[in-house]
């Protein structure tokens, strides 16, 4: 099932889509006498793109999901656990650690770093599994986390973790009533506090890695399409499209035991 989501989720990006739409156009002028149709539909395919591409578009987007929690600051007295969510990385003893770690798996790390030196005696949670290599995504944040000061005593891992599901339900197993920092992508952390809520967790957010930006003045940075701003697209999509499996797993899970409740209680 993991498997499959993340298939489906790639073909469905905005990027490859779009690209599948303009392959079908092709294939209409090529291999069918309804050429009109196939040239609007290739038409729509490089609007697409180039929308999905345009800061104004992107950034539109992303900012509102990105925005509904504030940085992470002091407030509260005590804090027992910090939690970073993975994200990826690569194995390659031919570039510096940090350099393994995708880019939003350092801004995450960095982030859960500065929070727990706010708290000393707190521990921090790393987790991630192998994604196919043969060291955990846990474990190439640790050796990070280690490099940059951390105390090996003070790391957690969590090497089996796939998703956000798993990673909520195992982090419940040990962290029960203690008092929770989560760190994770801005844009993330409203499906990853759901998943931590339903696990019986109330953590505290700390979203980090923000890419939507409303203050850009030049015009070659703010109107010329870009990779950048089809990435924050691509963030908004991928997000909306958990969102919904959120809800459709939740209704789907629900309903059985609806079921249940009702032939265990008959009117």
């Amino acid at each position: 099932m993991f498997e499959l989501k993340k298939a489906v989720s790639a073909l469905l990006m905005p990027l490859p889509a779009l690209l599948i739409i303009g392959l079908l156009g092709l294939m209409l002028i090529m291999f069918t006498t309804r050429q009109k149709t196939g040239c609007f539909v290739i038409l729509f395919s490089f609007i697409g793109i180039f929308l999905v591409s345009f800061q104004p578009v992107a950034s539109k987007l992303l900012m509102p999901l990105e925005r509904q929690y504030s940085v992470f600051l002091p407030e509260v007295q005590s804090v027992d656990y910090v939690m970073v969510l993975g994200n990826g990385h690569v194995v390659d003893d031919q570039i510096p650690p940090t350099s393994e770690l995708s880019r939003t798996a350092l801004m995450r790390l960095a982030e859960g770093i500065r929070i727990l030196r706010m708290y000393p005696g707190a521990k921090m949670i790393l987790s991630g599994y192998a994604g196919g290599s043969e060291i955990s995504h846990a474990r190439m944040m640790a050796n990070v986390a280690l490099a940059l000061g951390v105390a090996k005593s003070d790391i957690i891992l969590l090497e089996d973790a796939k998703d956000t599901w798993e990673e909520a339900r195992q982090a419940a197993a040990f962290v029960r009533q203690k008092q929770l920092v989560l760190v994770t992508s801005a844009s993330h952390m409203t499906r990853a506090l759901k998943e931590f809520n339903d696990a019986g967790l109330t953590p505290l957010p700390a979203p980090t890695n923000y890419l939507a930006q409303k203050e850009i003045t030049q015009a070659w940075d703010k109107y010329a399409p870009k990779a950048l701003y089809l990435e924050q697209t691509e963030r908004y999509w991928y997000e909306t499209l958990g969102l919904i499996w959120q809800s459709l797993r939740d209704l789907l899970t629900t309903a059985p035991n609806n079921e249940k409740v009702a032939a265990k209680n008959p009117a």
